[in-house]
This record gives C-alpha cells, sequence and structure tokens, in this order.
C-alpha cells in the first residue's frame, strides 16, 4: 500500500477545498493511505472527511502562520508573527515597483518563505506528498517524500509574479499539477523550463456530496416574488471574482425590464467595495448579500440561473456544482472559459464587460427553450472527473 500525505491550510468552505473533499472520497483506500495534514484544524468540511483519512494538526507554529496576527502573538509566536511582518512590509516595497495583479499570491509566498526557517519537520516518510494549494515552500523543505506534486487552481496569465520567488517554488517540485489544459498553457508560457512538469488534472467533485448538501436545508433568504427571477454567484469578494460590476450589471438588466434580483455569497477584502457600487447604482434592493455561508448548495439549487462573472478563472468549482444541480449557468469570457463549459450546451459564455454582460445575461433569461435545453443537458453530463484519480495513482506507483 502507498503512503501519500496531503497539507493544506485548513477545511473552511472554498473551491479548493471542497476539490480536495472529492478527491479524498474518491481515494481507493485499498491502494492509498492518506494522511491529511492541516495548518489549521479547523472548517466545516472536517466532518466530510473520509474516515480513513488520518487528519494531523501541522503543529502550533503552522497555524500561526496563517491565524490572525493578534492570536499568533497572544500564543507566544513571536518570531513567526515578525516574519509576517516583514513579510508585509518587503510586499508593500515590490508592490509599489511591480504593481502585482494577485496580491495574496505574492504574499503567501513572502511569508511563507521567510517562515521557513521557523517551522518544525513534518513527521513521517511518504512515497507521494501534496500541497493542494500555493504557496509550495513547506512542501518542499518541510516533508519527506519521494515524490512531490504541487497544485495551481487558477489562470497564470492573469498574475504578476516575482519570478526568483516563483521559480524557487515550483522548480524543486517533481510535478506541477493544473486544474485545466488552458491553465497548463498560461503556466507553461510564465515558466517555459517547467513545462515538462506540469499536468492537467481536473478538480474531482463528488455528486452525492453536492447533491445532499443541497438537501439540507431550504434557502429561505432567497425566496421569490411572483414574476421574478432569481441570480446568484457564490465567491470570494476579491478582484478576480468581479462581483463589484455586479451592481452595474444587475442594474442594466433591470432597464430591459427583466425583474430579476441578484444574490451574493461569500466574503472577502472587496465587500466593501461592493457594497458601495451597490449603493452608487441604486441597487439596494435587487443586489443582496448573503454573507458567508458553510453551505452553499441549498442556495444554488434554490436560483434560477447561477453566474460567474469572473475576470479571471483557473477552472470555477461552483459552475461544476451548479451544474450538477441542474441549473442554467452563464459565465463571463475569462481566459479559461472555454474549459468551463460547452457555449450553447450546459451553458452560455457572454461579453466580459457590463453592457456585454448584461445582454448576454438578459437573452439567457429570455429564452425559455434555451434554459431548458441547459438543464436537459445538465442531466446527461458527468462533471465529477472521478477518472483523474488514476493520474495521481500512476505518479505515486
Amino acid at each position: 500500500m502507498k503512503s501519500i500525505a496531503i497539507i493544506h491550510s485548513n477545511m473552511e468552505i472554498g473551491g479548493a477545498e471542497t476539490s480536495l473533499i472529492g478527491m479524498l472520497q474518491t481515494f481507493d483506500y485499498s491502494k492509498v493511505k492518506v494522511t491529511l495534514y492541516l495548518y489549521e484544524k479547523t472548517g466545516s468540511l472536517l466532518s466530510l472527511i473520509p474516515k480513513q483519512v488520518t487528519v494531523k494538526s501541522a503543529g502550533e507554529k503552522y497555524e500561526a502562520l496563517v491565524s490572525p496576527i493578534k492570536t499568533a502573538i497572544k500564543k507566544g509566536h513571536l518570531l513567526i508573527t515578525a516574519s509576517r511582518l516583514f513579510a508585509k512590509y518587503f510586499f508593500k516595497i515590490k508592490n509599489t515597483l511591480r504593481h502585482f495583479t494577485d496580491k495574496g499570491y505574492i504574499y503567501k509566498q513572502y511569508s511563507h518563505f521567510l517562515a521557513l526557517p521557523l517551522l518544525p519537520k513534518l513527521e513521517g516518510e511518504y512515497d507521494l506528498a501534496i500541497s493542494f494549494n500555493d504557496p509550495h515552500f513547506i512542501l518542499n523543505k518541510k516533508i519527506n517524500a519521494k515524490k512531490k506534486i504541487g497544485w495551481f487552481h487558477t489562470d497564470f496569465s492573469r498574475i504578476r509574479v516575482d519570478e526568483n520567488l516563483d521559480e524557487k517554488m515550483w522548480d524543486p517540485l517533481d510535478f506541477v499539477v493544473t486544474v485545466s489544459e488552458t491553465c497548463k498553457q498560461a503556466f507553461d508560457e510564465k515558466h517555459p523550463k517547467l513545462r515538462n512538469k506540469s499536468i492537467v488534472m481536473e478538480n474531482i467533485l463528488s455528486k452525492p456530496f453536492v447533491e445532499k448538501r443541497a438537501d439540507e436545508f431550504t434557502a429561505d433568504e432567497m425566496k421569490k416574488t411572483d414574476g421574478e427571477t432569481v441570480l446568484l454567484s457564490v465567491g470570494r469578494f476579491s478582484d478576480a471574482k468581479n462581483f463589484d460590476n455586479v451592481p452595474e450589471i444587475c442594474r442594466l438588466i433591470r432597464q430591459q425590464g427583466l425583474n430579476v434580483k441578484w444574490y451574493l455569497v461569500g466574503y472577502g477584502g472587496d465587500e466593501q467595495l461592493v457594497r458601495d457600487k451597490i449603493a452608487e447604482a441604486g441597487m439596494n434592493d435587487h443586489v443582496i448579500l448573503l454573507g458567508k455561508k458553510e453551505n452553499p448548495y441549498p442556495y444554488i439549487k434554490a436560483c434560477d440561473v447561477y453566474v460567474q462573472p469572473s475576470r479571471y478563472e483557473g477552472k470555477a468549482v461552483t459552475v461544476r456544482e451548479a451544474q450538477i444541480l441542474n441549473k442554467p449557468v452563464v459565465i463571463t469570457a475569462f481566459e479559461t472559459s472555454a474549459s468551463q463549459l460547452t457555449d450553447g450546451f450546459d451553458g452560455v459564455i457572454v461579453p466580459m464587460d457590463n453592457e456585454g454582460c448584461a445582454n448576454g445575461i438578459a437573452a439567457v433569461l429570455r429564452d425559455e427553450k434555451l434554459q431548458q435545453k441547459l438543464v436537459e443537458n445538465t442531466k446527461k453530463s458527468d462533471y465529477t472527473n472521478a477518472a483523474e484519480i488514476e493520474k495521481l495513482y500512476r505518479m505515486v506507483e
């Protein structure tokens, strides 16, 4: 039996975490023994981890790396706190020169890299070790394994990186997993020397898990009035998800005489920006923020149309989850959109600009036959990607 170690931050609800649950629920545990190390042993998805998986805390110093700085100070982890504060200072200086696009990606790299000397080794020796979300310095330096894989869940073409640090992170790995062919191409263009290490492995989702969670309760907050159409988007309030443009898009749709209400489920640093844009567009009664939800699936089940208005994506897990729940899906024409769905078959791709996006959504809302076609085609399709697990088995061999 082969041994696999997976390291991850926590099991709070999120696209990467949902995909990780899908993978854990797909493993054949007669073939592999799996240990999951969490920096913080927290999150609503903990209860969904199969009982065959050994779940371990990586330790207090790892928790101090990702917990609020005040919490880390209270627990006495002053050196790790200092490394995080220096990383934030260093990031600000670099950012004034480079104007990084995905600030979270770069800041996490600096903080993990600077904290490395302060972190203990993780116990055990493994045939395969996986870091399921970047950065991957801890995978490279703090765990013993014959092979090491780092996951990347987004579109590299949209990220301006610190090239020297990025190469230090990716180069030691045996494999780099991207979640779509388009994401692989973008990664290869940014790191041509690593082209032979990068592979595609689609997100693995569990259909029974999604369906069961969708039936846990009724999303009463989304009850609609007669003649109203309910749109929903789920995700982090960040530049990538483009929720700041939703109020204007909603206003343009309503200008066309369509009675829509657009709900947003999620949280993040751009929440105040989104609230300001709602007020600016006069959409207080029509764009509704529902906040962070540990179980977003009843909300997806309750909507009429699921919309992913992103500026960029790797492979949006929420889109696949909406398709599993047989919802008409509309996405914007981000770089990887063609790998997300088949336009006109199981979803619709609309322009990225606000006016084009509004017109595209409005056209779908007016076309009931198209909506029914999209729903029927999702029922014929398999979005679980369960066969992808065979790629991991081949790597561990």
